[in-house]
């Protein structure tokens, strides 16, 4: 059940010149589902991407950073469910290869021009006969309004479609950023199991756009967290195909403030859905931390709280335990913290001050915050000026039976 999150409206999706998007049912793993998807992209367009840290990662992650790393153009995409094509040595690795050869065969591009993404259970090979016999049906699809669609087809466990857009006038031109996502659980930067896609109409060198995914994806799906647990398959693409009026050249180019602006802007409501719909989630937690010495500091901080187990659960049963967030706090590596100095609110509440309980809580205030679907923790060091926020959600009854019978 998703926290305050919607099926998108197809009408609100604004094409991108440049770019096709086209769906199959397949039958990768279930029948009678989209489960591979087929973007086509215009020649002249550049595209960059951020993936996963995992060391298994997947045989397509391998092959997309091989892609992208040879400067070329890229033509297409192809992406499927069900199968995650991780932990499966050589053979993964030449089924990664073999769907971009025969994508390409089709499209008159280059297999080099096609990149792969894959996403579901691991260790178990392709059904390499059902991807490329969907191909064709994919392909037949292609249309510029298909970005809903699309959202559906890279859905694993996901109860809700993700997608967002945004146009708007920047430097005399009207400029379109849409994009998808996908991830529900096994969501922990750096990246998460999470597909993250999102193209704009400008003209973006390849060189700064790759700087730009980077930032956007720190600002967005590196700013997440489920459970922890961090994906073989993470990828997040950013794709300028240049159809439209707007051309960058670098930062200092009139409207390349506008515009990346507008890519973090949908990133991070596109990451936001993706803790909304985590798997078995009912309430939707914001996770501040100011006054630290670093960011990296104040991250420390965030995740050890919203890693917690107990801390999780206590969000569930909308239980006011919060003795537990001041001890994730005080577990998360700082050595010289001085606790009488941190401050603890919940929502606009404070908890806790000068070591203890702050002498103006009450018990009935927490409360009602803790019953709420939306609820930040903002928690104040005491050492500096730094900060971050992450987003991260309760841990449920469901998540344990989602993921008990996820190969069901």
């Amino acid at each position: 059940m998703a926290v305050d999150l919607h099926p998108p409206d197809p009408a609100s999706l604004h094409p991108v010149a440049g770019i096709e998007l086209g769906t199959a049912c397949a039958g990768i793993r279930k029948p009678g589902r989209r489960d591979l998807l087929v973007v086509r992209v215009a020649p002249g367009a550049t595209a960059a991407g951020v993936f996963t840290r995992n060391r298994f990662c997947a045989a397509p992650v391998q092959v997309c950073r091989e892609h992208l790393a040879g400067g070329g153009a890229i033509r297409a995409l192809v992406v499927n469910t069900g199968n995650a094509n991780a932990g499966t040595g050589a053979q993964g690795l030449a089924d990664a290869r073999a769907s971009c050869a025969a994508l390409a065969t089709r499209l008159g591009c280059r297999a080099d021009e096609v990149l792969p993404f894959s996403t579901g259970v691991i260790l178990e090979h392709l059904p390499m006969d059902r991807l490329l016999a969907g191909l064709p049906a994919a392909i037949d699809d292609l249309r510029a309004a298909h970005w809903a669609q699309a959202a559906e087809a890279i859905m694993t466990t996901d109860t809700v479609p993700k997608a967002a857009s945004r146009r708007r006038e920047l430097a005399a031109s009207t400029v379109t950023v849409t994009g998808i996502s996908k991830g529900a659980g096994m969501i922990r930067p750096n990246m998460a199991t999470m597909l993250g896609f999102i193209a704009t109409d400008a003209a973006v060198p390849a060189p700064l756009l790759q700087r730009w995914v980077r930032e956007a994806a720190d600002a967005s799906f590196n700013r997440i967290t489920i459970d922890g647990d961090t994906s073989t398959n993470d990828s997040f693409v950013l794709v300028a195909t240049g159809a439209g009026g707007l051309r960058i050249e670098d930062d200092a180019s009139p409207g390349a403030a506008g515009l990346r602006e507008l890519i973090v802007e949908v990133a991070r409501e596109l990451a936001q859905a993706i803790v909304r719909d985590g798997e078995g989630a009912t309430k939707f937690i914001s996770v501040v931390i100011e006054a630290a010495r670093s960011e990296d500091e104040a991250a420390a901080v965030a995740y050890a709280i919203a890693h917690s187990p107990l801390v999780k659960t206590a969000f569930f049963a909308s239980d006011p335990n919060l003795g537990r967030i001041l001890a994730a706090i005080g577990y998360a590596g700082i050595d010289d913290l001085d606790v009488d100095r941190v401050e603890l609110f919940l929502d606009e509440v404070q908890v806790a001050s000068a070591g203890g309980r702050h002498p103006g809580y009450r018990e009935e205030d927490g409360q009602r915050v803790m019953d709420k679907p939306e609820i930040t923790v903002r928690a104040v060091l005491g050492r500096g000026d730094a900060g971050t926020t992450i987003w991260t959600c309760d841990l449920s009854h469901d998540y344990v039976s989602i993921n008990a019978d996820y190969r069901s």
